[in-house]
């Protein structure tokens, strides 16, 4: 049971990363767009000529923070459609298309029932009396605030739907409706009774998600370090995306009027206060749930970088050189922390124990000191230049996150070199046989498999690699479903006893998970 609710939980949090990933773009967009037209931000660096009202810059400059709050304000939609193709096995466009219409349908339900019950009233107003904030518009549609929530119900239900149906056959004097062209069909059925269902449920899941998240705002720093740990430690499982998106983008990490309008959710309080030219600080209560990465994305891990690399053995340091320095400058610029992660992860676990713990300290240290630096993805080099130096020290306090970070740094390096000395741990350059350890570059396994530099001999090494990876996981046949995040291959297969992991480990992987018909590699 425990297995199957992990292969689950891994295809959810595998389905949420392509709307994810549609974040960093609307954050840039939102970041520069706002910084620059912001009238205080304006008038305190002259830039009148440049970007002031009706120069052709600051016109740009406000398409781009309008382009970048649309994509947030309509975040539900995209996860539903983001969500179903990320979960349907096949034919994805379908399962598209079918969680478009399903969650236009369950909202205009929902619609409905407030209207035949006098929470709406004739105009498309909200009657007096109903509490503030619980009815907002979807996609033009006034219905219940489900916020993100209410996509990613549609999205999962649509790809069960999809996988169930889209290959079922029908009579023939209805055949035309068979097949993929049913999905469409019995979701727009399925998610109408939805609609009506929410209206009678939806109350009492938003009273838990609020009580939810009152307990985690409500022990203060202590629950923000416990958030830190909780995300940190589920990183091994590739599950830290179902963890921590509720308190980025819904009621579970709090709320807050903005303009007149209830936002909810981290992340969203950040960029609709980034939004807003009346906010002299953004809300550290906000962006506790983030703003502690900086300090050991860009600093801590870079120092664990280098303490693996001095203890290194001599003959093996050019190597371990090589792989720890891209991983550190990957943890710095883009806050992707895996790489560096996973270098010490399966080798010694004692390690990734003491990075959990300090990270989760992180944290609570930034919401300690007000941090309010926002992100879009992950907390490296490029976020803290946007959402951090652009907006100004006043408004985020970002410089406390040098002298914490240079701390970290030492408290990285010190701690790592000290254990991996202490209990020997086979650290990158340390290792005893380097087909078990070593995390290969392109150019090591090309040089490994005597690869040329021509095209077609780099296409046979990757075709030899795909094999060898196919091998791994049983052949092909024993695989059921392919996908990936920034940094694993997330795979489902028939029967798990027939994965390699030795085999597997030989492409390249530092390691291997298996939890059920779920693989990570």
């Amino acid at each position: 049971m425990k297995d199957e609710i992990f292969s689950v939980l891994q295809r959810v949090g595998r389905s949420f990363m392509l709307p994810v990933a549609v974040l960093p773009i609307a954050g840039i967009l939102l970041g520069i767009g706002a910084s620059f037209t912001n009238p205080t931000t304006i008038k305190t660096y002259g830039l009148e000529a440049i970007f002031g009202d009706g120069t052709l810059l600051g016109g740009l400059l406000t398409i781009m923070a309008s382009a970048g709050s649309t994509i947030f304000g309509n975040l539900p939609i995209i996860f539903a459609v983001g969500v179903a193709i990320g979960m349907a096995k096949a034919e994805r466009e379908v399962a598209a298309l079918a969680a478009m219409i399903s969650f236009f349908v369950m909202h205009s339900a929902c619609n409905a029932m407030l209207k035949l019950n006098g929470q709406i009233l004739p105009d498309g107003t909200i009657a007096p009396g109903v509490l503030e904030g619980t009815i907002a518009s979807s996609c033009g549609i006034m219905s219940y605030q489900m916020g993100v929530f209410g996509g990613i119900i549609v999205g999962i239900g649509v790809a069960y739907l999809h996988n169930k149906f889209h290959k079922i056959v029908l009579p023939n004097a209805l055949s035309f409706f068979g097949g993929s062209r049913f999905v469409p069909i019995i979701s727009t059925v399925v998610y109408l009774f939805v609609g009506i269902g929410l209206y009678f449920v939806w109350p009492l899941a938003q009273q838990g998600i609020f009580a939810l998240g009152s307990l985690v705002t409500g022990t203060g720093y202590v629950g923000t370090l416990i958030f830190g740990i909780i995300k940190r430690a589920l990183i091994p499982f590739g599950l830290h995306h179902v963890f921590y998106l509720p308190f980025w983008q819904t009621g579970v990490g709090g709320s807050m009027m903005i303009d007149g309008q209830l936002v909810q959710g981290g992340q969203n309080i950040f960029f609709a206060q980034l939004a807003s030219p009346d906010v002299a600080h953004f809300s550290a209560d906000a962006t506790r749930y983030f703003s502690g990465e900086f300090i050991f994305m860009i600093f801590g891990l870079p120092g664990a970088a280098l303490a693996m690399y001095r203890c290194a053995k001599p003959s093996k340091k050019t190597a371990a050189k090589g792989l720890l320095l891209s991983a550190a400058l990957t943890s710095m610029l883009t806050g992707i922390t895996e790489p560096i992660e996973f270098s010490f992860l399966f080798v010694a676990p004692a390690l990734f124990g003491v990075q959990v713990v300090l990270a989760g300290a992180a944290y609570m240290i930034a919401h300690m000191l007000n941090i309010a630096v926002g992100l879009t993805f992950s907390g490296g080099l490029l976020d803290l230049f946007i959402f951090g130096i652009l907006q100004g020290e006043a408004k985020t306090s970002w410089m406390y996150i040098i002298p914490v970070g240079i701390i970290y740094f030492f408290l990285y390096y010190f701690i790592f070199t000290w254990m991996i000395k202490k209990f020997d741990f086979k650290t990158p350059g340390r290792e005893d046989d380097d087909e078990e350890t070593k995390l290969y570059t392109k150019a090591d396994y090309q040089a490994k498999k005597g690869a040329g530099a021509d095209g077609s001999s780099q296409q046979s090494v990757e075709d030899a690699k795909s094999s060898m990876i196919a091998r791994g996981l049983g052949s092909k046949k024993n695989i059921t479903s392919v996908d990936c995040c920034a940094t694993r291959l997330r795979c489902s297969v028939a029967d798990s006893s027939l994965v390699n992991e030795k085999i597997l480990k030989a492409t390249g992987a530092v390691g291997v998970i298996k939890k059920g018909t779920g693989v990570q590699v």
